[in-house]
């Protein structure tokens, strides 16, 4: 195994793609934000797979908080497989895919355009099929992406498709808090809980939790577990969790919760607390946790870019543990970096 990882040299060149994305990005971005000013949408879907998915979880939240706009996400079998057509007039859909490759993604996209949504693909290859279906492709300028296990792609699309928001709705604090999000994201990176990684140990199986946005980072984070380090991670949402989940939890049993400095931060660190007096091992993005441990952590200055400073550090700490494991974190087995499916 080499030396230093390519996903962990991915990682660090995050920030960088993120400032390339707010410069070289911006054009096709607030193209595609005057024109859903224009149509004024009366709601929204996403299509999305895997760590795609994620983003378009998080973009659907920031949505609904920033706009008021009603999000769903729209399973690209729909089209690709059952041939149902939606009734989509006056609806955008944002379609997220790095390679904007896969066919049931393209065919969803197809499809939604064709019944009346304005479509919008966030992709690293707007010439790809993704892109070339799409009215709007908005290249995220992520770069090359060598490691199967995507992280640059990760934060460049949620980047774009949250300055997507933020010009639509021309928010100023928004829009002044992701061009100052580079450097938080820098910071971001030279953290990598070695607490959690200690806590994790031998453990296979544990938690993520988080709640509103971050939640995407939870759903995230547990897909990597299993990807770059064979551990089975189940992600919920804080509120969830209680609802039978916790009845596996025993003693020392991991739980990495994800708080950002929002208005669910306080009900996150409640639940955190909650399972760590059941004996779990609890970590929780937060200083303000009475008896889970809190782990550092780089606040923005919005609570709607918080979760993505969170996940870089995560990726700082999961790149770590797999290679501590004995695991190539840029080759997971079984897996390619292009899935493409029908």
């Amino acid at each position: 195994m080499p030396a230093t990882s390519q996903m962990r040299q991915e990682v660090c060149e995050i920030p960088t793609a993120v400032d390339r994305l707010l410069t070289d990005g911006l054009p096709s971005i607030t193209t595609a934000a005057d024109a859903l000013r224009a149509l004024d949408p009366v709601f929204g879907l996403t299509i999305a797979r895997g760590s795609s998915d994620h983003v378009c979880t998080y973009l659907a939240y920031a949505a609904e908080l920033l706009l008021g706009l009603p999000m769903c996400s729209v399973g690209p079998s729909v089209a690709s497989i059952y041939k149902a057509p939606l009734r989509l007039n006056g609806s955008v859909s944002i379609a997220v895919s790095q390679s904007g490759q896969s066919p049931d993604i393209v065919e969803m996209a197809r499809a939604a355009r064709r019944d009346g949504a304005l479509t919008v693909a966030l992709t690293n290859h707007p010439n790809s099929p993704l892109g070339t279906a799409s009215e709007h492709a908005v290249d995220i300028h992520a770069g090359l992406e060598r490691s199967v296990a995507a992280t640059k792609t990760f934060v460049t699309s949620a980047v774009a498709g949250l300055l997507l928001l933020a010009h639509w709705k021309q928010d100023d604090a928004l829009l002044n808090a992701i061009k100052t999000l580079p450097d938080a994201l820098h910071k971001s990176t030279e953290i990598d809980w070695p607490e959690v990684r200690e806590g994790i140990a031998s453990h296979k199986s544990l938690f993520t939790l988080g709640r509103g946005p971050v939640w995407a980072i939870s759903n995230e984070a547990a897909l990597k577990f299993k990807e770059t380090c064979q551990i089975h991670a189940e992600s919920y949402s804080s509120a969830e969790v209680l609802h039978g989940p916790v009845s596996i939890v025993g003693d020392g049993f991991p739980v990495l919760c994800f708080a950002a400095g929002d208005a669910a931060e306080p009900s996150v660190i409640e639940i955190a607390d909650q399972i760590a007096n059941k004996g779990a091992r609890v970590f929780v993005t937060s200083g303000k946790a009475k008896h889970a441990t809190g782990i550092d952590h780089i606040r923005s200055d919005h609570p709607l870019t918080d979760p993505l400073c969170l996940i870089v550090s995560f990726y700082a700490m999961v790149e770590r543990v797999s290679r501590s494991l004995g695991i190539d974190p840029d080759a997971p087995r079984h897996l390619r970096k292009v899935t493409e499916t029908t």
